[in-house]
């Protein structure tokens, strides 16, 4: 497509660009997956030295958030593959699967983190080389804090929850990380139980998460959108000449790509490749108007029939068939 005072070639909704997304989505997962294990094989080596539980138990987040990128990887891959005849609409569910294996890891996280601290109210315990196990906890929390950032920052920009999960789940490692920290300076100024009563409060901070991200996985799972998204679609469909109506519009996401339908009225005089330009049009500028829009289905209807109301078939019966309607 050329526009004209904005020369440039460019397709919408084609293989290449839902291609590139995913190629990008699969970047993301590797680099972050390579980080987060370098910080947990780090803090590992310090586990030994120090005999510290609690970084134990942060080196365990460390490795299960670096384990949790192997189903997104995973989904990223079936999200490559083309549609079929049985999966017509693609594999992207797979995404919105491996968002719900996220969520339940950071639970997992949390049930960790509540029942060490509980244990460690009862049992304090004597921790050695304070100095390394502030030094590895740092190290965790900026290894997690990188992460998370380069997570959230590339998952908004493919619109892909799950990826922006991982980056929540991160952050609250990187935060479990400060946790040890803390606690490895209660111990050293004579307070061994500041290190559990921390590990409590980070339990709440995850419990926090995982209500947030899991409300947004499943609102991905049961088709649910913004209600700001469907008036920015009527808005755009609004601006291209010729579109008399607007009726209804319907939007899903499948993985980190949107989809749409959009039922619109037009002169009932049109011929009908007249109403097809109209409804090219109207395709174009939605593809434009929002960025992570895969696809749009254009319905066309008269004005003097627009809506699916019109389309109802009233109770009739044929074919030795009973009463029915459509």
């Amino acid at each position: 497509m050329d526009h004209p005072g904005h020369p440039h070639d460019h397709t919408h909704g084609a293989l290449d660009p839902a291609l590139l997304s995913t190629e990008k989505g699969i970047w993301a997962i590797k680099w972050s997956f390579l980080g987060l294990l370098a910080t947990a094989v780090f803090q590992l080596g310090i586990v030994f030295l120090s005999n510290s539980v609690a970084l134990l138990a942060d080196m365990i987040h460390n490795f299960g958030d670096a384990a949790t990128a192997i189903p997104l990887w995973i989904a990223f891959i079936f999200a490559r593959k083309k549609p079929t005849n049985k999966f017509s609409y693609g594999y992207g569910r797979v995404e919105d699967l491996a968002g719900i294996v996220v969520v339940l890891a950071i639970l997992i996280s949390g049930c960790v983190v509540s029942y060490e601290s509980f244990q460690r109210l009862s049992s304090p315990y004597h921790v050695d080389y304070l100095w390394a196990v502030a030094v590895a906890s740092v190290v965790g929390f900026l290894g997690n804090e990188a992460v998370a950032r380069f997570r959230l920052k590339v998952g908004k920009e493919i619109g892909s929850a799950a990826l922006v999960a991982e980056g929540h789940h991160a952050r609250t490692d990187g935060l479990t990380s400060l946790g040890v920290l803390v606690g490895a300076l209660g111990v050293w100024v004579g307070f061994p139980l500041a290190d559990p009563l921390v590990g409590l409060l980070i339990s709440a901070i995850v419990f926090k998460v995982v209500f947030e991200t899991g409300k947004s996985v499943f609102t991905r799972l049961l088709d649910g959108v913004d209600a700001e998204v469907i008036d920015e679609i009527k808005q755009a469909a609004n601006h291209v000449d010729g579109v008399q109506d607007i009726t209804e519009v319907r939007v899903r996401w499948i993985g980190h790509r949107m989809l749409a339908e959009v039922n619109i009225a037009v002169r009932s005089d049109l011929t009908v490749e007249q109403g097809h330009e109209i409804a090219k049009e109207v395709r174009h500028e939605l593809l434009h108007h929002l960025q992570y829009l895969s696809n749009a289905i254009i319905h066309i209807d008269p004005v003097s029939a627009s809506g699916e109301d019109h389309h109802r078939i009233e109770g009739h019966a044929h074919d030795e068939l009973p009463l029915h309607s459509h």
